[in-house]
C-alpha cells in the first residue's frame, strides 16, 4: 500500500496512552443522565418506555435535565445504542456486539471509533477499517482480543462517507499519478489513472474526487476535478485551504443577478413605518480596512440628564426575504470567513458593502435596540424596532481612540461619555462572574503577492471595548426581551448564543496542573470565573501567560447556537443572542426575523425548525474558524520558511507523546520539537504534569517553560514547522526569565553573540 510516511511511535505505548486519554474523556462524557439512561434500559432490556415514563423513572423533574435527556435519546438512537419503536417508545438494542459511530483516524496504523454507545472509544487497526476514512460513519463489531487489552473493533459496514473530495499535491509518473492529500488525517495517497488527471502538471495542487474507495490493501482511486496551481504559491495554497474546508470561491451569476435587482431607493412609505433617527448624532466605529459597517451608535442627551443610546444594526432581512435564492445561500454559508488575505462573505457585495452597509452620509434602514441609560450605566428604558438612520461619521478604531486620548475632535463628548458607560458596564459584568480572557489575534503584513513581511498582534484599545460592550448589551437585552415576553406561558422560540459551564472533570484536571505552577482555581460554586480571571491576571507578564490562557480556554465548553435558553457562562448572562452582525452571521438574521414576529404579536415559531438551523450554523462557524486557523498557520510557516535563520526564544505550549510544541515569542509562530530530535536522552511523556522527563538524566521540559530553538525545517504544503532545541546555552542565558527590561535584553543578545557568533 502506498501510504504516507508512517508516524514513528512505539505502537504499544502510543496505543495504551491514547486509550487512557480517551477513556478519561469518555468516562466524563458518559456519566450523569446518559449513563443513567443506558443503565436503566439495560436493566430492563425486555421492556420499552416512552419519554415521559423515562423522566419519571430517572427522577428528572427540572426542564434542563429533561432537555438533556432528549438530546441523549436522539444521540443514542442515532448510534443505534437504543431503538425507537413505531409507537415512539424506547428500548435498549439487545445486539451489543455491533456499534455505530464515527471514525477518528489517529495515524496510519490505527483509528478509534467514537460512539456514545460504548464507554471507551474502540481501538481499530487500519487493516480492520474496511476502507473507512476519517469522519466516516460506520458499524463495527466489538470483540475481546484475549491479550489482556480492552475492547477492540472491526468495521463491518460503512454507513456514510464524510467526504468524497480531497485537496493535495499531484505526482505524475509514467503510467499513472498519485495525489498526496493535505489533510492530516488522510493516510492514503489517491491513485489517479493517467487519463483522469485533466490539465494537471507534476507538482500542481489539485482537487481530486474519489471514484473508488479503498478496499483491502488498495489505495482509493480518483479523478482530478480542478487544478488550483503550482503547489507552494500563495493563491494556490489559499485556494487549497478554501477547497479543503468547502468554502465557495464566488457567488453564482444567478445570485449576483438577484442581488442586483434589489432597489437602492428608500421610499417615504417605508420610512413612515419606522422610527426616524436621522436627526440624531450617529456614527460607526470599525477596523481601518472594513468595507461593511453593520452597526452604528446614536447618542442623545435627554432633558432629565440621562442618555438615549441607540444600537442600530443593518436591516438585512428587509432586503433578503424567506425562500429566495439569496436567503438559501446565506443559510448555506451561515457565516463570512476571514482568511489572512481575503474575506469570503456570506452576502454578495451589493448587499454587504452597499445596500446594508451603514455608510456615512446616507440614509439606511436598520433594526435597533434603543436604551435610556443613566450616568451610572443603569438601563432605565428599552425599545426594539425597525428604524432609519443617517450616519454622520465613519471612524476607524484608531481615529476614535486618538480623539478620546487628545480630548478634542469630532464627537469627542459623545465618545468620552460612551467610553465611561462602557467601562461601568464591563465592571458590572466582571462582578457578576464574566471571564475576562483576551486571546491574542495574529495579523500579517503582506506584500502585493501575498508574501508575509511581518506578523503582529491586534491591540485591543478602549474603542474596541466600547463597541463590544454596547453590542453585548443589545444582544443580551434582545434575548431577555423575547424570553420574558410570554411569562407563565410556553416560551417563544428564539435563537440563543449559549455557553455552558465547563466540564467538572476538565476543570479539576486544569486545577491540579496549574497548582503546580503556583496558581489556584476553583472547580465548584460561583467563584470559578473569578478564580480564572485572577489566575490570568497573575500570569499576564509571565512566560506561560498566553499558553496558560489557551489551555484554560480549551477547558471551557464551546459556545454554540441553540433554541434552548441555557445562558452564557463566559459572559455571565442568563440569556444572550446574536443580533448585531446580520451582514456576516446567519443566526443574527434569524434573531431579527423572530424578534419582528413577536413585536408584531405573532405566535411562536417552530422550535425544531430553528434548532436544526442553529446546529447547522454552529457547524459552519466551526468550519470557518478551522479554515481561518489553517490560513494563519500557512502564513506562519511561510514566514519562518523565509526568515527562519537564527535562534529564537520560545515558550512550551504543549507536550505530547511525540514531541513538544513551542510558540516563538518574537512572532507567535508555533512549531514542534519531535521526540526523535531531542538527542541528549530518551524522554518519556508525563501527561498528568504536562511535561516530558529524560529517562537517564532526569531532565524535565514542562508546559510554560522558556526554551531556545532553531528551525530545522518547514513544510508549506503540510503547514508544519519542525524545531530543534538549542543545546549548551551560555551561562548568561540559563535560568533567565522573559523580563522585558533593556538590561536583561541586552545581556541576552550579548550572550548569544558570544556563544554563536551571530545576533539573536
Amino acid at each position: 500500500m502506498a501510504k504516507k510516511s508512517q508516524i514513528r511511535v512505539k505502537a504499544q505505548r502510543g496505543k495504551d496512552t491514547s486509550q487512557r486519554t480517551r477513556k478519561k474523556r469518555a468516562n466524563s462524557a458518559t456519566q450523569g443522565i446518559k449513563f443513567q439512561l443506558v443503565t436503566f434500559l439495560t436493566q430492563h432490556s425486555s421492556q420499552s418506555f416512552d419519554f415521559k415514563e423515562l423522566c419519571k423513572r430517572l427522577l428528572l423533574k427540572d426542564k434542563k435535565s429533561k432537555i438533556k435527556l432528549e438530546e441523549y435519546v436522539q444521540e443514542l438512537v442515532f448510534s443505534e445504542t437504543i431503538i425507537k419503536k413505531d409507537d415512539g417508545s424506547l428500548q435498549i438494542n439487545t445486539e451489543p456486539d455491533d456499534v455505530t459511530g464515527t471514525i477518528d483516524f489517529v495515524n496510519a496504523n490505527f483509528a478509534f471509533l467514537v460512539s456514545p454507545g460504548v464507554e471507551n472509544d474502540l481501538w481499530i487497526s487500519s487493516e480492520d477499517l474496511m476502507g473507512a476514512l476519517n469522519g466516516d460513519k460506520v458499524k463495527a463489531h466489538i470483540y475481546e482480543t484475549g491479550r489482556g487489552k480492552k475492547l477492540e473493533g472491526k468495521v463491518v459496514e460503512i454507513l456514510e462517507r464524510a467526504k468524497d473530495t480531497f485537496v493535495g499535491k499531484i505526482q505524475i509518473l509514467a503510467k499513472y499519478a498519485f495525489v498526496t492529500p493535505d489533510t492530516r488525517k488522510m493516510f492514503y495517497d489517491i491513485f489517479v489513472p493517467k487519463d483522469r488527471i485533466g490539465k494537471a502538471k507534476d507538482g500542481d495542487k489539485v482537487i481530486v474526487k474519489i471514484s473508488k474507495y479503498p478496499e483491502g490493501n488498495d489505495n482509493p482511486e480518483g479523478v482530478v476535478t480542478q487544478v488550483l496551481g503550482k503547489a507552494g504559491e500563495h493563491n494556490t495554497e489559499i485556494h487549497a485551504i478554501m477547497a479543503e474546508y468547502g468554502l465557495p470561491f464566488q457567488f453564482t451569476d444567478e445570485l449576483e443577478s438577484e442581488a442586483g435587482t434589489l432597489s437602492t431607493v428608500i421610499t417615504e412609505s417605508e420610512i413612515n413605518k419606522r422610527r426616524d433617527f436621522r436627526n440624531i448624532s450617529t456614527f460607526t466605529i470599525d477596523p481601518e480596512d472594513a468595507k461593511d459597517f453593520d452597526d452604528a451608535l446614536s447618542f442623545e442627551e435627554l432633558p432629565n440628564g440621562n442618555y438615549e443610546i441607540g444600537v442600530h444594526i443593518a436591516d438585512v432581512t428587509h432586503y433578503i426575504l424567506p425562500d429566495t435564492e439569496l436567503e438559501k445561500e446565506a443559510y448555506k454559508r451561515a457565516t463570512s470567513v476571514y482568511l489572512v488575505d481575503r474575506t469570503i462573505p456570506m452576502l454578495p457585495e451589493k448587499l454587504s458593502n452597499e445596500l446594508c452597509s451603514l455608510r456615512p452620509n446616507e440614509d439606511k434602514l436598520t433594526f435597533s435596540a434603543v436604551f435610556e441609560i443613566d450616568k451610572k450605566a443603569k438601563i432605565i428604558k428599552e425599545w426594539f424596532g425597525r428604524t432609519v438612520i443617517h450616519s454622520n461619521r465613519r471612524f476607524s478604531y484608531e481615529q476614535a481612540q486618538e480623539i478620546m486620548d487628545a480630548n478634542e475632535g469630532e464627537f469627542v463628548k459623545e465618545l468620552l461619555i460612551l467610553n465611561d458607560l462602557a467601562k461601568k458596564m464591563r465592571d458590572e459584568r466582571m462582578k457578576k462572574g464574566a471571564i475576562s480572557f483576551e486571546t491574542d489575534e495574529v495579523k500579517f503584513k503582506l506584500d502585493e503577492k501575498g508574501t508575509p513581511l511581518s506578523v503582529y498582534l491586534k491591540i485591543r484599545k478602549d474603542t474596541h471595548k466600547l463597541i463590544e460592550e454596547f453590542m453585548l448589551l443589545a444582544n443580551k437585552k434582545v434575548a431577555e426581551f423575547v424570553y420574558n415576553k410570554e411569562k407563565g406561558k410556553n416560551k417563544l422560540t428564539m435563537v440563543y448564543r449559549v455557553h455552558e459551564r465547563p466540564d467538572q472533570e476538565k476543570l479539576k484536571t486544569l486545577s491540579v496542573f496549574v497548582k503546580k505552577l503556583g496558581y489556584n482555581i476553583e472547580t465548584e460554586g460561583n467563584k470559578i470565573s473569578q478564580s480564572l480571571n485572577e489566575m490570568m491576571e497573575q500570569a499576564v507578564d509571565k512566560p506561560e501567560g498566553n499558553a496558560l490562557q489557551n489551555l484554560a480556554i480549551r477547558t471551557m465548553a464551546k459556545a454554540r447556537y441553540s433554541t434552548e435558553p441555557l445562558g452564557h457562562f463566559g459572559l455571565a448572562f442568563s440569556h444572550y443572542s446574536h443580533f448585531t452582525s446580520p451582514i456576516r452571521r446567519y443566526p443574527d438574521m434569524m434573531a431579527h426575523r423572530l424578534l419582528q414576529i413577536y413585536l408584531n404579536g405573532g405566535e411562536s415559531a417552530s422550535a425544531s425548525t430553528f434548532e436544526e438551523k442553529c446546529k447547522h450554523s454552529s457547524e459552519r462557524e466551526k468550519n470557518a474558524a478551522d479554515a481561518e486557523r489553517a490560513s494563519i498557520k500557512y502564513k506562519q510557516v511561510e514566514l519562518m520558511h523565509l526568515n527562519g535563520n537564527g535562534v529564537f526564544e520560545g515558550v512550551v505550549t504543549g507536550v505530547t507523546e511525540f514531541g513538544v510544541y513551542v510558540e516563538l515569542v518574537e512572532n507567535h509562530c508555533e512549531g514542534l520539537v519531535r521526540m526523535a530530535d531531542i538527542g541528549d536522552d530518551f524522554y518519556e511523556h508525563d501527561p498528568k504534569n504536562y511535561r516530558i522527563v529524560g529517562k537517564h538524566t532526569g531532565n524535565i521540559i514542562s508546559f510554560g517553560e522558556k526554551v531556545f530553538v532553531k528551525v530545522k525545517s518547514t513544510n508549506l504544503e503540510k503547514r508544519n514547522i519542525d524545531l530543534i532545541f538549542v543545546k549548551n546555552l551560555p551561562k548568561s542565558l540559563k535560568n533567565k526569565g522573559t523580563d522585558s527590561s533593556s538590561e536583561k535584553t541586552e545581556n541576552l543578545k550579548r550572550g548569544f553573540k558570544e556563544e554563536y557568533g551571530f545576533d539573536l
